[in-house]
C-alpha cells in the first residue's frame, strides 16, 4: 500500500489536469473508441474479412461501407478486424519499451559510477544505430516476419530514447531533500526507487510509453507495407500491401488503401494528442496560458 499510495497521488493529478485539456479529451476518446473495437471487433466487422465471395470492385454500398478489394473482400470488415493488430502492437511495444527505459535509465542514474558509466554507453549505443534500416535488415533476414518478432525487434530499437530521457529526469531528482532523507532512514534501494523517485516522473514515464506506442505503429504499419510482416494476417499494414501490390489507387477502389491509411494516422493523432498532453502535465512551461492569465500579466 505503502508503493501505491504516492502512485495514485501522481495518477490523481495528472488525470485532473487531463480532464481539462482538450487535446487529452480528444485523444482519449479517440483511443478508447479502438480499444473497444480491438477487444470486439466481431460487435461491428458486418462480415468475413477474409472470404472472397463478394463481387469484386464494389464501391460504397449500404452492403459494403467501404467498398470490396479486387479479390472480392469486405473492407470495412478488414479494416475493423485489422484493428486488433496494430492496436496490440503500439500497446505491447509501448509498456516493454517502457519498462526497459524505466529500468535501464532510472537504474543507471540511481546507481551512478560504473554502473550509471556503463548503462549510459550501452544506451548511447542503441541510441545513434540507424533504427528502421537496422529493423528492415532482421525482419527481411527472417522473411515473413510474425506478430511477436515484430514486436521483438521493435522493443529493442525502441527503448533507448526513453532511457536517456528518464535518466536525465532522475539525474536531477537523485539529490532532493526527500530521497536525501529516505536514505538517511535506511530505506532500501528498491523502496526509495519506487516510492519516492518514480512518483515524481509518473507524467514522463507515460509520455515515453505513449511515444513509444506511436513510433510502434508507424514502424509495424511501414515493415508491413513493404512486405516484410505476415502478409496472411489481418492488420492495416497487411491492406496497405494489398491494396498496393493490385494497384488500387489506379484501378478504381481508392478506399481499400486510404482507409487503412487514415486508420493509422487517426491512431497516432490520438497517441499524439495524449503525448502532448502528458508533456505539459511533466514540464509546466508548454502549457497553453489562458486569455485571463495574459490579461493578469499585462495588467
Amino acid at each position: 500500500m505503502t508503493i501505491l499510495r504516492p502512485l495514485g497521488r501522481a495518477a490523481k493529478g495528472s488525470f485532473t489536469f487531463l480532464r481539462r485539456d482538450k487535446k487529452a479529451a480528444a485523444g482519449s476518446i479517440i483511443l478508447f473508441i479502438l480499444l473497444v473495437i480491438t477487444a470486439f471487433p466481431s460487435w461491428f466487422a458486418p462480415n468475413d474479412p477474409a472470404a472472397e465471395i463478394y463481387k469484386p470492385g464494389v464501391g460504397l454500398s449500404f452492403s459494403h461501407l467501404l467498398g470490396t478489394t479486387s479479390f472480392g473482400q469486405d473492407v470495412f470488415s478488414q479494416l475493423i478486424v485489422g484493428t486488433r493488430q496494430s492496436v496490440l502492437i503500439a500497446l505491447i511495444v509501448g509498456f516493454f519499451c517502457t519498462v526497459l527505459s524505466v529500468g535501464i535509465g532510472i537504474t543507471a542514474a540511481y546507481s551512478g559510477g560504473l554502473v550509471d558509466d556503463t548503462l549510459s554507453l550501452f544506451t548511447d549505443v542503441v541510441l545513434v544505430i540507424p533504427t528502421f534500416p537496422l529493423i528492415i535488415v532482421i525482419t527481411a533476414y527472417v522473411k515473413s516476419a510474425s506478430f511477436w518478432l515484430i514486436v521483438f525487434v521493435l522493443v529493442v530499437t525502441g527503448w533507448s530514447y526513453g532511457a536517456r530521457q528518464l535518466r536525465v529526469q532522475a539525474l536531477s531528482l537523485r539529490n532532493r531533500d526527500y530521497l536525501l532523507a529516505a536514505k538517511a532512514r535506511g530505506e532500501s534501494r528498491w523502496y526509495v526507487i519506487t516510492v519516492e523517485l518514480i512518483p515524481p516522473m509518473t507524467s514522463l514515464i507515460v509520455a515515453n510509453f505513449l511515444g513509444a506506442a506511436l513510433y510502434a505503429v508507424l514502424a509495424a504499419s511501414a515493415l508491413q507495407f513493404v512486405g516484410l510482416g505476415n502478409v496472411n494476417t489481418e492488420s492495416w499494414g497487411t491492406m496497405l500491401y494489398w491494396a498496393q501490390n493490385n494497384e488500387a489507387l489506379a484501378t478504381g477502389l481508392p478506399l481499400w488503401a486510404l482507409a487503412p491509411g487514415i486508420a493509422i494516422a487517426v491512431l497516432g493523432s490520438a497517441l499524439a494528442l495524449l503525448n502532448y498532453a502528458f508533456d505539459e502535465v511533466s514540464n509546466p512551461a508548454l502549457r497553453p496560458v489562458s486569455s485571463k492569465a495574459l490579461k493578469k500579466v499585462s495588467a
